[in-house]
């Protein structure tokens, strides 16, 4: 990880974007190892080699822990793999930006949901219409839609909300990056049954790729994050990842040359619209308020 002097120094906002962008074109790196390896294999590769980093950075105590943290750690960890599996799953399918603006609705509607506020079922609405817009399923036959695309996005979103949860939950059990590390393992180990069957089509490439998409996608923005939090409110910081999306298609577009169409690009932009006015407006003890595992996935 970088050091915390360095990172110190960097205006907190600022290392926020720095993470939203070290995300997002990890995740169209990662498109271009799907095709490859696999969804299985590319997401067990990057959870190896970000493990192993972790690992040796954190160095988790395995000790006194009760047998409930424990619980939670490993369905953390299951919340994680399953998260990552999913969404490389439908960057196989869908235009990046379109995948995480679909995966975006996780949190969204979760932090909704714990706010029970008018205007924010509101701005649900108009994010359900910007997915509309992004899906194209007004203006393509319903036949040609990637349904599985889009139900493999969706179904990321809700271990995303789920990774919200139990984050909180898993740093309330373990201190420092402990839980995250022991997090990430059970994650490699749940998915590594299924994507080691590619290991023997792992050259050399495809090993620098995967360890290009575990420092862009884990290490970097999880630093980050860490020292950004300490220094700046949870509502500015959930108005910064509202940009996730928009992001994701600038970085499509310019590392995958994937061009949305101007209806798509209005859905996303309702999309994050209706982010920023839902957590960048949340009160104190909300979902991001309490979450102290990092929130930005992908």
């Amino acid at each position: 990880m970088p050091g915390p002097g360095l990172l110190g120094r960097v205006p907190a906002p600022l290392l926020v974007l720095m993470g939203i962008v070290s995300v997002q074109f990890g995740g169209a790196l990662a498109a271009t190892l799907v095709p490859a390896i696999g969804a299985a294999g590319s997401v067990t590769l990057r959870l190896l080699i970000g493990t192993l980093i972790l690992l040796a950075v954190a160095r988790p105590r395995l000790t006194g822990h009760s047998r409930r943290a424990w619980g939670t750690v490993v369905l953390f960890g299951l919340a994680l793999g399953a998260m990552n599996w999913s969404f490389y799953a439908s960057l196989g399918r869908l235009p990046i930006g379109v995948a995480v603006t679909v995966e975006f609705l996780g949190p969204l509607v979760l932090t909704v949901a714990l706010s029970r506020r008018g205007l924010d079922f509101l701005a649900v609405v108009g994010a359900a219409a910007g997915v509309v817009l992004i899906s194209e399923a007004l203006s393509v036959p319903f036949a040609e839609l990637d349904l599985i695309g889009l139900g493999l996005a969706a179904v990321a979103g809700a271990c995303w909300a789920a990774y919200i949860i139990l984050s909180k939950r898993t740093g309330a059990a373990f201190s420092q990056l402990d839980g995250l590390a022991i997090a990430m393992v059970v994650a490699c180990l749940a998915v590594a049954p299924f994507g080691l069957g590619s290991a023997p089509l792992w050259t050399s490439e495809i090993l620098l790729k995967g360890l290009g998409i575990a420092v862009l996608s884990s290490v970097l923005p999880y630093s980050f994050e860490l020292f950004a939090l300490r220094r700046m409110s949870s509502r500015v910081f959930g108005i910064l990842l509202s940009l996730e999306p928009a992001l994701a298609a600038l970085a499509g577009f310019l590392v995958l040359d994937q061009r949305l169409t101007g209806l798509q690009l209005l859905g996303i932009a309702l999309v994050v619209g209706a982010s920023a006015l839902v957590m960048g407006t949340t009160r104190r003890g909300s979902t991001l308020d309490e979450t102290d595992g990092p929130a930005l996935a992908g």
